[in-house]
Formats: structure tokens, sequence, C-alpha cells
């Protein structure tokens, strides 16, 4: 899909009146803060740029994340189109996560939050590395 030029009138999403009604606003950046701008969410979209897929290893980040908080996030990022569920090839009866388009086009933007953090906060470092 093509990128509209920045301060250019885009055509407007198929919203629901409901979904609509549960926004604070039109404006697309507090719409996407309200999808994703908990110190959470990012840091799941994170680990699934850079291959994990299921929530043992979520869990296993060094940010130490809740289990019922990391439920409620893959289950809002899956509801609003970010990530699929599917069965897991490498644990039977598992499901695992993964990104879909939509989420996959948050990569130059997590690209821009790391460099911006290594270049702006004093001790970052970056171990996690995006795959593909």
């Amino acid at each position: 899909m093509p990128h509209a030029k920045r301060g250019a009138v885009r055509p407007r999403n198929n919203v629901s009146p409901a979904q609509n009604e549960n926004r604070r606003s039109v404006c697309p950046v507090a719409c996407t803060l309200d999808l994703f701008g908990d110190k959470w969410t990012l840091l799941i979209i994170r680990d699934l740029l850079s291959g994990k897929s299921h929530f043992k290893e979520f869990l296993a980040s060094p940010e130490k994340i809740a289990t019922n908080i990391l439920a409620e996030r893959l289950a809002r990022l899956a509801s609003n189109g970010l990530v699929e569920r599917y069965p897991s090839s490498d644990i039977a009866g598992r499901e695992a996560y993964r990104l879909t388009e939509k989420g996959r086009s948050l990569r130059g933007l997590m690209a821009q939050l790391k460099a911006w953090g290594l270049d702006h906060i004093d001790g970052t470092d970056a171990r996690l590395q995006a795959n593909g």
C-alpha cells in the first residue's frame, strides 16, 4: 500500500460507529497511542520482530511482564489485527504468535525508536536484533 504524503488527507478507514465511540478523538497520534502507547505493547512488538513467538519467550524478556498483562496485550494486538495466533509447530498443543502484515509495518517505527534511544539515552544497548 503506498504511503500518503505527510499532511495529505487520507481516506477514512472503514470503522464501525461503535469503534468511533470508543475513541477519545480522531487524532491519529491519540488513536495510535490508545492502541500501543502503554509501557508493554511496543516491547511485545519488539520481541515479535526479534523472533519470539511463544508466551514463555515473552515472559523471559528482561522487563518481566506479568502473565495477565501479557495475555491482555496479546489479545488486544490480535483483536486490532496486528498479531495472529497459530498452532505452534515447536510445542504440541500450544499456540504461538506472529505479526500480521499490519504489525510488520511497525518495523520502521521500531527501528526509529531504537535509534533515538541509542542516540539520546545514555547507557542504552540494543541487545535484540529484528529478524528479516
